[in-house]
């Protein structure tokens, strides 16, 4: 018989999301503050208009409901919100046997302190008497058939995970539950784009951890789940693909039209709006986007004299061992509002590297899925 998390659910439309822990939704044709307990990026996921399964909080709260879920493209796809609930969902998990590899063991504490960490579970062979610590992680980031962790860097995250690796290295069991939650997930991979310190952890105690990547198939009851599925990773894309190298896209706003002085393109007429520049470092990756981030004096490529006259808005970094700057390009001319003639491909024939936008592309489907497809989709090639 199927576990109900909640009490109640009810459906409503995503509207906006002021802050990381609070959103505006639509439901029954009123505005409602919403609590978001899962602070990540989910740019990915929250888009306007998009389905969201809530569950009411009660009275006397600043927000009317809690986000438990969202639904995801043109498929619907289902993905799980609310990491309050991801270590209860564990416990039961681990208290039915339901976790393949970890069916001999009971879940014996939760929240236990060992040395300087806090571990979600502590679960243990009464048969043999050994016991092992568990650190939980929600993963809602996919693309079609990947999921990565995190979507976002994650200090705590990374201590957890180097503290359980050091106890493995060691010879002490220590273990690693990833919740995967896209039903349709078929591997998993730490996302090195992302958080570089983690992900490198993660490959250093890939073999000596007791980690597992579990894909739960939710649906809009949000049941706890009967049953999962564990998908594997691979060590050979973290060794080749991972490092501080690759292709990245700068997102700029300009509040108003100007005509700036770029080098040896002379005075450039640039348009009210926000533009995306694609460039790659084949070495010196985050070095090289702190630089465009950084206001210069010294002007040397093209996006030094355009980072002068603009806001930052933000970085996005494809860490990558392959060469995919004019591909990025080319997709972004794709999807754009307008580019700028010969900016910043001074030694290739590309028509450009810097594209306009009326909106922020960091909000727009069309520019997440390029974004989904060249740090997630193209690396189904190691599995």
């Amino acid at each position: 018989m199927s576990r109900k998390i909640y009490k109640s659910l009810t459906a409503g439309r995503f509207l906006d999301r002021p802050n990381r822990f609070v959103c505006h939704a639509e439901v029954n044709g009123k505005t409602v503050l919403c609590h978001m307990p899962n602070p990540g990026r989910m740019r990915e996921l929250l888009f306007p208009g998009s389905t969201l399964y809530l569950t009411p909080n009660r009275p006397g709260l600043r927000t009317a409901f809690r986000v438990v879920g969202i639904e995801k493209g043109k498929n619907r796809d289902i993905f799980y919100l609310d990491t309050t609930k991801a270590n209860d969902v564990a416990a039961f998990l681990v208290e039915n046997h339901r976790i393949p590899g970890w069916e001999d063991y009971d879940l014996l504490n939760r929240e236990v302190t060992m040395g300087d960490s806090r571990f979600d579970l502590l679960l243990g062979n009464q048969r043999t008497g050994e016991v092992f610590p568990v650190e939980v992680k929600s993963c809602s980031l996919a693309g079609e058939k990947g999921a990565m962790f995190p979507d976002a860097p994650t200090e705590r995250g990374e201590k957890h995970l180097s503290h359980l690796v050091r106890m493995a290295g060691e010879g002490q069991h220590a273990g690693l539950l990833v919740l995967v939650h896209y039903g349709k997930a078929e591997w998993f991979l730490p996302n090195y784009h992302t958080d570089l310190e983690l992900s490198r952890t993660f490959l250093k105690g890939m073999d000596s951890l007791d980690w597992k990547a579990a894909v739960i198939p939710w649906t809009k009851e949000f049941t706890m789940p009967q049953s999962v599925r564990l998908i594997g990773s691979s060590k050979k894309a973290l060794e080749e693909e991972m490092g501080n190298a690759g292709d990245y896209m700068i997102v700029l706003r300009l509040e108003a039209p100007k005509t700036i002085a770029v080098g040896s393109l002379g005075p450039v007429p640039f348009a009210e709006g926000y533009y995306v520049y694609v460039g790659s470092a084949k070495r010196n990756l985050d070095q090289r986007m702190a630089h465009h981030r950084a206001l210069r004096k010294k002007m040397h490529w093209h996006m030094d004299y355009l980072r002068k006259e603009t806001d930052f808005v933000g970085a996005i970094p494809i860490r990558t061992c392959d060469d995919l700057e004019h591909d990025l390009a080319r997709a972004l001319s794709e999807i754009a509002d307008w580019d700028v003639p010969e900016f910043g491909c001074s030694d290739c024939h590309c028509r450009s590297h810097l594209f306009g936008f009326l909106e922020n592309p960091m909000h727009l489907p069309s520019f997440l899925k390029i974004e989904e497809r060249f740090e997630i989709d193209r690396l189904q090639k190691y599995f």
